[in-house]
């Protein structure tokens, strides 16, 4: 709440009025609108506002300091994305200082809870607050690059379940951890994913990320959980591999006593623009011509809240991913923006929305 208040007041500052949407846990949504006359479809400036926690790790700069020194903006955030969602911020006032009439509207949705599970950007769906959207740039950190497209994320939870016993007597109990272990020796013998390698992202990528079973030394454990994060290429359907994750789990069950229970943890789709998109190949022009080398499409295999806004479009909406920060610095310690990339920033998205919405 604290960061869209923020950000309301330097737009106000500036002549630009703005819609904050709390929705619990001292959480909120920004949107705020630049009309143009209406021939055109708006263009999305999105950003999330929240960031995740400093850590336990000491930091050399004030976590929430803003220090700026050698070139750097250090703090909480700087890379992951407040860098780019202020760059956005910045370019939208100068957007509208220059006096220029747009022919569509340049919108800011700035979302709250992008790192969990994209509530925000799920509530401005909901809402249809950005259904006139015809492209949307997201100021995710990609160190100056565009990003065309990226991967899907499918985390799962994975619940095994025994029966207590002494640990002096483990035939009277059923060991769930032992259980867990037959399923990941399964997935790893059997499990396959069904894909089309992507030509920027790859082969999509499973990882077995946590796992906790056992209350006490000496009793056999009833229960054990284990976590998978799963990224997707585009193509790929997130119901079948969960389908077949769920085949693998009943085959066990019915040639051992294992009992287990899968959850959802998170489901964001891959996103991908079509080739030869006219928005896609405008940034890619402007970029090249601002900052003097031929800038090409690239891919990037963290997930945005793309995942949340493409689908509701029946014929797709084209989004850019390009932010100032670095992929590399986010969620790190003494986590940095170079000076010099979130300017360029500025520029570019400046640049775009002028030639977008002309």
């Amino acid at each position: 709440m604290l960061v869209a208040k923020a950000i309301a007041e330097k737009l106000r500052e500036n002549g630009i009025e703005s819609t904050i949407q709390p929705f619990g846990d001292n959480r909120a949504n920004l949107v705020a609108r630049l009309k143009g006359t209406g021939r055109k479809k708006s263009l999305v400036f999105c950003g999330h506002m929240d960031t995740v926690s400093i850590g336990d790790i000491p930091w050399e700069h004030d976590a929430f300091g803003a220090e700026e020194t050698n070139g750097r903006i250090y703090g909480r955030g700087s890379s992951d994305m407040k860098g780019g969602l202020v760059a956005l911020v910045i370019a939208m006032i100068e957007v509208s200082k220059s006096g220029i009439t747009l022919q569509g509207d340049l919108v800011l949705a700035a979302t709250a809870g992008e790192e969990v599970e994209c509530i925000g950007a799920s509530i401005m769906v909901r809402d249809g607050v950005l259904s006139d959207a015809g492209a949307m740039i997201i100021a995710e950190p990609s160190d100056g690059e565009i990003f065309v497209t990226h991967k899907g994320a499918l985390w799962l939870e994975i619940i095994s379940y025994g029966k207590t016993a002494h640990g002096s007597m483990p035939e009277q109990g059923i060991n769930a951890i032992e259980n867990m272990n037959l399923f990941i020796n399964t997935l790893n013998d059997k499990f396959k994913f069904k894909y089309l390698e992507d030509n920027l992202l790859g082969s999509p990528t499973l990882n077995i990320a946590t796992i906790s079973g056992g209350i006490q030394l000496n009793v056999v454990p009833d229960m054990c959980k284990l976590q998978i994060d799963i990224r997707t290429v585009p193509g790929q359907n997130h119901l079948e591999i969960l389908s077949d994750i769920k085949i693998l789990l009943a085959e066990i069950e019915l040639s051992s006593n294992a009992k287990f229970d899968v959850k959802v943890l998170n489901d964001k789709v891959a996103v991908k623009n079509k080739a030869g998109d006219e928005f896609v190949q405008l940034t890619l022009d402007t970029a090249t011509e601002l900052f003097g080398s031929e800038y090409k499409p690239k891919g990037v295999r963290y997930c945005t809240d793309a995942s949340i806004f493409v689908p509701g479009f029946k014929n797709g909406l084209p989004v850019i991913i390009c932010g100032p920060g670095e992929e590399t610095q986010a969620h790190k310690p003494d986590e940095y923006v170079k000076t010099s990339k979130y300017i360029d920033s500025i520029r570019l998205y400046k640049e775009i929305a002028l030639r977008y919405l002309k």
